[in-house]
């Protein structure tokens, strides 16, 4: 029996308006709403066994042994198109210079974003968007996503029908945005201007640095635009700790 769908979201402010959409189609679904690991963990695996689980931008890993606990099945939506699988999506997405992005649903297994595929949304991207507009932009998709597949999701027990459509590219890790933030004295003028325009972001919370002989600085003040020329001015770079 369908009774419970467990929403995993990435901050409590999401659940209430996620809530009140399924609830709109199902009256009587009874919504769990959790933001950790342990709370997911906590819930009984008899609830379990009546539920589907979705994850709506949310940095938990869902453990294998609850995914296979749940009796219909699990979903994630995750903030980029199928061609940008893994962490912070939108900021290698700017940096390859995409010129489409937008946001996916697709079933979940133990591996990150590599589950079937059942609901895509894209947009162009506009020029001279930076990473945080871009972010944006994707989780308006996002948002649209769920609400457009919010019915069957809150009324229909059985699996989601898949989309033909596949992952792509490569799968993004924080090691990965560690790296490219991670410049060093040899970096190009362009490849640097591509490096700040994409990964010059305080909300991840991992900084633009430049290693020169052998200390380290952290970039620090607003990316340059798509046009400026990137120069290494002293008031620009602060010894990095």
């Amino acid at each position: 029996m369908f009774d419970t769908i467990i929403l995993l979201t990435g901050s409590r402010d999401q659940h209430l308006a996620l809530t009140a959409l399924l609830r709109a189609h199902s009256p009587a679904l009874a919504v769990r709403c959790v933001v950790t690991l342990p709370e997911l963990e906590a819930i009984d695996r008899d609830v379990l066994g009546r539920s589907r689980l979705l994850a709506f931008t949310t940095s938990v890993i869902v453990p294998a042994d609850i995914l296979s606990a749940l009796g219909h099945g699990a979903y994630n939506f995750h903030p980029a198109s199928p061609d940008y699988p893994g962490w912070a999506p939108a900021h290698f997405a700017m940096y390859d210079g995409a010129t489409r992005f937008g946001a996916t649903a697709h079933a979940m297994e133990a591996r990150v974003d590599c589950g079937a595929i059942v609901g895509v949304e894209t947009f162009d991207v506009p020029n001279g968007l930076d990473v945080r507009g871009l972010e944006q932009m994707a989780f308006v998709r996002l948002a649209y996503l769920f609400w457009r597949m919010s019915h069957d999701l809150a009324c229909h027990a059985g699996p989601l029908p898949v989309l033909a459509v596949g992952w792509s590219g490569i799968r993004s890790t924080k090691r990965m945005y560690a790296g490219m933030c991670a410049m060093p004295a040899d970096i190009g003028a362009a490849e640097m201007q591509r490096r700040i325009r994409a990964f010059h972001d305080d909300f991840r919370g991992i900084p633009l640095t430049l290693t020169l002989h052998g200390m380290r600085f952290q970039l620090q003040g607003d990316a340059p635009s798509p046009v400026e020329p990137v120069t290494v001015d002293a008031p620009a770079l602060a010894l990095a700790s």
